[in-house]
């Protein structure tokens, strides 16, 4: 297939019925080497970078403007960083940079690794819910988290850097961006997205395993924040690249 598909050559819509997101600070000196020489760190009071794990459920991604029944229907793992870039206009530009991307669907691995640079795989995701007890698992992905989506009035987590809620938001996600890098070329792909109607509700986590800090040795990570956004109608613009001539 022609490289260039990869680089999001059509805008992108689809429907979120709900996305977790966890959000984890860490020292941010354990964290630098997992983005590439274009990005830095978006730190909070110059100490804490972040990793956020959102699990999202999303019906009718398609080509947008193509009819609903076109599209597919899939749970999405998505590991990312928060990142800076400043582009060649001297934009400071704040977004995400994908670790990993894992999701239930072949087709959607197919069409993802089609599409663009995630290297998505294809994984196990049980969601269960009880009242108001939400529970995720993925043995193969070594994944399991209860939470508790009762409102009200829920505390930070213990040890979260941040002093409330309101700062805890900014840290949330999605953020307008999503980069790619490819070193060879120095070229900078830029996707943005656009969303409507984004309240992030808090939820209290009651337990976690998350294999993946294993994986990648990361260590010293607390549990900043965690979310929960509903019914939330979504779209990515065409990607766009830049050289990166820094």
């Amino acid at each position: 297939m022609p490289a260039f598909l990869k680089d999001h050559p059509f805008a992108v819509e689809a429907f979120f019925e709900h996305s977790v997101v966890l959000t984890f600070a860490f020292p941010k000196e354990q964290l630098a080497h997992l983005i590439p020489e274009c990005l830095t760190l978006d730190a909070y009071q110059d100490k804490w970078a972040f990793i956020a794990i959102a699990l999202v459920n999303t019906t009718g991604l398609r080509p947008k403007g193509f009819p609903k029944f076109m599209g597919n229907d899939f749970t999405l793992i998505g590991y990312r960083v928060f990142v800076r870039y400043t582009n060649n206009a001297g934009k400071r530009l704040r977004g995400l940079y994908i670790l990993k991307s894992e999701t239930d669907k072949k087709m959607m691995e197919y069409l993802g690794n089609l599409f663009t640079h995630y290297a998505y795989t294809t994984t196990d995701i049980v969601q269960q819910q009880h009242d108001d007890q939400l529970y995720i698992q993925s043995a193969k992905s070594g994944l399991d988290l209860h939470i508790n989506l009762k409102g009200g009035e829920i505390a930070l987590p213990a040890g979260s850097p941040f002093t409330d809620w309101k700062e805890a938001r900014k840290f949330a996600g999605p953020l307008p961006f999503t980069f790619t890098y490819n070193k060879q070329a120095k070229k900078v792909l830029i996707i943005e997205g656009v969303r409507e109607d984004w309240i992030p509700k808090p939820v209290e986590v009651i337990s976690r395993h998350i294999s993946f800090f294993d994986d990648m040795e990361l260590a010293g990570g607390v549990l900043a924040n965690a979310f929960i956004i509903n019914n939330i109608p979504y779209h990515w613009k065409k990607g766009r690249t830049e050289q990166w001539n820094h």
